[in-house]
């Protein structure tokens, strides 16, 4: 996934970011454990929208490590794709939803 903008994943770097601001690197996983455990939804099911969400967001990170916890929960690939593809038509149709505010600013004189 390395590129000229994104950097691998490093323990280095991890362990960086910790040492700079514990408290909130520990309120984050905290966090984070919490919205991912089963409730309502079940763990898959909050993977599923983790995977459209960050391909909206394009977060590589975001999109590779909720893959793999998707996979854990037992999204097949199938689903995987469907997730994706419902993200793609959210995102498209947000772009066509805004366009009416682009015909309310429309001048008529021109």
């Amino acid at each position: 996934m390395a590129g000229e903008f994104y950097l691998n994943p490093a323990p280095e770097l991890a362990r960086r970011r910790r040492e700079l601001a514990p408290d909130v690197q520990a309120a984050f996983e905290a966090f984070g454990r919490q919205v991912f455990a089963a409730g309502a939804l079940d763990a898959k099911t909050k993977q599923l929208i983790a995977v459209a969400v960050a391909h909206v967001t394009q977060c590589p990170y975001c999109i590779q490590g909720h893959t793999k916890a998707a996979q854990r929960a037992g999204a097949t690939p199938q689903e995987l794709i469907e997730a994706v593809w419902v993200a793609a038509e959210m995102r498209a149709g947000a772009a066509y939803a805004h366009a009416a505010v682009m015909v309310a600013s429309l001048s008529e004189d021109q």
